[in-house]
């Protein structure tokens, strides 16, 4: 049975008729309006897009089959690390069919009186784009439910013996939710998506590539060498590659005549502490930190962070996913350890075997003695 939502005290009807203002497409509010810098290196084409070539050929068929048919193309999710694509997809796939968009953020639904401008407001197969959509409430995901299946939703005015019930009809839109931690999304919602797409890390010659033609968006001239160097020190994200050649483009206006070449692109990256290995600083000093005063682990990640004096949650969204990926640290039952190719990393010498290079968990068996 669908939820039906209580309007009580000051609520009405006047919440849900509010016009929406009209933003830029791909933005929800002008605080985090994209700089023309931003939207220039954005593809607005999903041919145009470097990597992801499996999701985009699977997006390609369904986006020709909705439009043959006159449908609205089925609901999406995708999923993966920050900076691998997501929005881009979604603002890209619109634009394939020709149709409105909007974009929400589920971090502001916290109530479904949130999101009813959005789905009052969507035009005929039209797209509404919802980042962080694992953020939202457990209310808005429930009232989401015969809006994305029947194309309508419940509204209960009132309450008590005074009550109705307001049936309101939705044209047909799409809906496409994007999120970095699928696992907070309820099943019953996940299940709602038609297709469900996960972005990987890009390869070095990927990222090469996008750093090319951004490159020449910028007009900076950039040989190869530099946009593998670039490349290489990006962590498979074309986001951070994007933040790196801006640096890198700014640095060689500054001392070297607006000419990136490899040797630039290495000064200018070791002026911001990132190594070759796409280490920065925050990197280096919590595998040191495990290592000098915990003696390479395990430890607990709050007792790593209160020695940085940094928040454990900056620690394991931020630092650790690139630090696990590249097998420098991992993650045992007691706590995180290094491994034989993070200590070489920090220039110390081990034996690998004797170090545990797996990360294996050294506690002793209940029955050593």
């Amino acid at each position: 049975m669908a939820r039906k939502t209580i309007i009580t005290g000051d609520d009405s009807l006047d919440d849900f008729e509010e016009p929406r203002r009209q933003f830029p497409v791909g933005v929800d509010s002008f605080s985090n309006v994209p700089s023309d810098e931003d939207a220039l290196l954005r593809p607005t084409r999903m041919f145009d897009m470097v990597g992801q070539r499996a999701v985009y050929e699977r997006i390609e068929i369904a986006v020709q089959a909705a439009q043959k048919r006159g449908e609205p193309l089925g609901h999406i999710l995708f999923d993966g690390p920050p900076g691998l694509g997501k929005t881009t997809f979604a603002t890209c796939i619109p634009r394939e069919l020709g149709v409105d968009f909007q974009i929400a953020n589920g971090a502001t639904m916290r109530a479904p009186k949130d999101i009813v401008p959005y789905l009052t407001n969507a035009q005929e197969n039209s797209v509404l784009f919802v980042d962080e959509i694992h953020r939202m409430q457990k209310t808005v995901e429930e009232f989401l439910y015969p809006a994305m299946e029947d194309f309508r939703i419940d509204v209960t005015m009132g309450e008590g013996v005074n009550a109705r019930t307001l049936n309101i009809p939705l044209k047909p839109f799409t809906l496409i939710g994007a999120t970095t931690r699928t696992g907070l999304i309820s099943a019953p919602l996940r299940d709602r998506f038609q297709m469900h797409e996960h972005l990987e890390f890009y390869s070095e010659d990927e990222l090469a590539e996008i750093v090319r033609r951004n490159a020449a968006k910028l007009h900076t001239k950039l040989d190869d060498d530099a946009a593998y160097e670039i490349a290489s020190r990006s962590r498979g994200t074309p986001r951070l590659a994007n933040n790196r050649l801006r640096w890198v483009r700014d640095y060689a206006d500054a001392k070297a005549d607006g000419v990136v070449t490899s040797e630039v692109a290495r000064d200018a990256l070791k002026m911001q502490g990132i190594d070759e290995n796409g280490l920065d600083g925050q990197d280096r000093r919590y595998l040191e930190t495990i290592w000098r005063v915990f003696q390479g682990g395990p430890v607990g990640v709050e007792a790593v962070a209160h020695t940085m004096s940094v928040a454990p949650d900056s620690l394991e969204d931020e630092v650790e996913p690139f630090l696990l990926r590249s097998e420098l640290l991992v993650r045992t039952p007691r706590g995180r350890r290094l491994t034989a190719r993070g200590l070489q990393i920090l220039g110390i010498e081990v034996d690998p075997i004797e170090f545990g290079s797996s990360g294996r968990d050294d506690k002793p068996s209940l029955f050593n003695f």
